[in-house]
């Protein structure tokens, strides 16, 4: 266990509290709007979106509108202590049961992404991120920008996630960018 490990349990605990209250309130499609906004006019990129679990902002109308020009992908879970691994979706896909209740393309043509949307439980204002605890989204950008300096990374959330401090350890990867209903950062 890291010394950061107790604060950053204690901080998912609350902003999991706070991100339940403003899910389901119809900020989503204000946030879209912003992400679209963000990604800007791309053709012929390949994105990795998410399949939204518990209350996460969803980012599933951004990936439809996407899908048109681009190359959609979300991540699998390959197991405890590795890198996720990103396969190709497209809004009709068939979708499976994966890990931690997210659904899954049961296709398993693996893609690697130049933009990554990347779901949160709480940031701050240096677009510090914390996720569930798991490490997969730190191991996972480590290794893309091992490969690609140009790697442009989103976090997704609702306004209610921010927190005065992420407490952060070397290996937490940082954010490019951050998209709320009402702003980015």
């Amino acid at each position: 266990m890291t010394s950061q490990q107790p604060a950053k349990a204690e901080l998912r605990a609350a902003t999991m509290a706070k991100r339940a209250e403003d899910h389901g309130k119809g900020y989503d499609a204000a946030a879209v709007t912003r992400l679209l906004e963000w990604i800007g006019p791309v053709k012929g990129a390949v994105i990795a979106g998410y399949m939204p679990i518990r209350t996460e902002i969803s980012p599933l109308n951004a990936m439809s509108a996407l899908s048109q020009d681009n190359t959609l992908c979300v991540p699998v879970v390959q197991g405890a202590g590795l890198p996720l691994v990103f396969h190709r979706w497209f809004p009709e896909a068939e979708m499976i049961p994966g890990a931690f209740g997210a659904s899954v393309p049961k296709s398993a043509e693996v893609v690697t992404p130049d933009i990554v949307i990347v779901p949160l439980v709480a940031f701050d204002l240096s677009r510090g991120r914390l996720g569930y605890g798991g490490g997969f989204y730190d191991r996972t950008l480590e290794k893309l920008r091992a490969v690609n300096a140009k790697l442009r990374v989103v976090g997704f959330a609702y306004d209610a996630q921010q927190v005065s401090h992420v407490p952060l350890e070397p290996t937490d990867q940082p954010l490019d960018a951050l998209i709320t209903p009402t702003r980015c950062l």
